[in-house]
């Protein structure tokens, strides 16, 4: 018998919603004559955790995941419900630094708890749904051909990191430190997400790595985005030369930056970099939108596909 081909987390997430699916992480939904947004993300001890992470960290980054999503459609999060899985081997230090987490997390992007759900099993499992009420948002589906493609920060840092814990890839401290903090202290663009959305024509977040939001991007609004810049700094080109990496795999295909990927168009532009300079924030222009399809990179002259390689649960 001719073995099923394996799904990937697209499939199956396409299963469950059958005709009816909508490639997006928030769902807007009628409250009455109100619009309303909520999202849910579950964060999994084996597969989102790398081993001797802080307990404080993993409890705010399973909220920042949430939170990114909101921050991409422009959308303002303001109720939070937590469900955890705890394993019995837990002890009670790890369990009140988790509830540290959670607190530091609501306080910090202002969010009121509304309780939730905790339970016994194998490893540690959160579940974070966060709501908001949905006006102006951002689809993936707006970009027009002449956008400009952006990047709300450099990639390849989260990659390095994990080279560098699972791997023990060579690094200056300088480097490991910085690498570290970008990968376990993640900074969603949430008040950027909010001040620009109107002023940009798609965007989504990089939590399941470069390559893999672009082709979303690329896939949503049946037009071609051609990558002509990386948005990388030279401090990860030097380690990827160090260890002999390859710079292409290591910002395109990592994971967990949780910054935000978009477009503008042109006559927007200065807008845009306005108030990423007034936040303080790194802002990459990377390529450009155009007729067709696909994700490609072009280098002189000529143009390449780029396959969706970043993080895939099933892969």
């Amino acid at each position: 018998m001719k073995a099923m081909k394996k799904l990937n987390e697209k499939d199956i997430i396409k299963i469950f919603q059958k005709k009816k699916f909508i490639p997006e992480d928030i769902e807007i939904f009628h409250l009455g004559n109100q619009m309303c947004a909520s999202n849910i993300d579950t964060l999994v001890e084996s597969t989102d955790v790398p081993p001797k992470s802080n307990f404080i960290d993993i409890a705010r980054k399973s909220i920042v995941s949430s939170v990114s999503d909101f921050a991409a459609k422009g959308i303002i999060p303001k109720f939070c419900m937590i469900s955890v899985t705890i394993p019995k081997k837990i002890s009670k230090k790890h369990v009140i630094e988790l509830s540290i987490g959670f607190k530091k997390a609501c306080k910090e992007f202002s969010l009121e708890f509304l309780g939730g759900d905790t339970n016994a099993g194998k490893e540690i499992v959160i579940s974070v749904v966060l709501f908001g009420k949905a006006e102006k948002t951002v689809p993936r589906s707006g970009a027009k051909n002449g956008d400009v493609i952006l990047t709300t920060g450099p990639f390849g840092y989260t990659s390095s990191a994990l080279e560098i814990l699972l791997k023990k890839k060579k690094s200056t401290l300088r480097f490991r430190n910085l690498a570290k903090t970008r990968f376990f202290h993640p900074n969603p663009r949430l008040e950027f997400g909010i001040l620009c959305k109107h002023l940009l024509t798609s965007s989504i977040d990089s939590s399941d790595g470069l390559s893999a939001c672009l082709q979303e991007l690329s896939y949503s609004s049946k037009k071609r985005f051609v990558i002509t810049e990386f948005p990388v700094k030279d401090d990860v080109k030097d380690f990827v030369k160090t260890n002999r990496l390859d710079l292409k795999d290591i910002v395109f295909n990592g994971g967990e930056e949780f910054e935000l990927v978009c477009t503008t168009p042109s006559k927007n532009l200065e807008k845009v970099k306005k108030i990423a300079k007034k936040l303080k924030i790194s802002l990459y222009e990377i390529g450009f939108v155009t007729k067709g399809k696909h994700l490609v990179l072009e280098n002189n002259g000529k143009q390449h596909r780029i396959t969706d390689s970043g993080w895939s649960h099933f892969s």
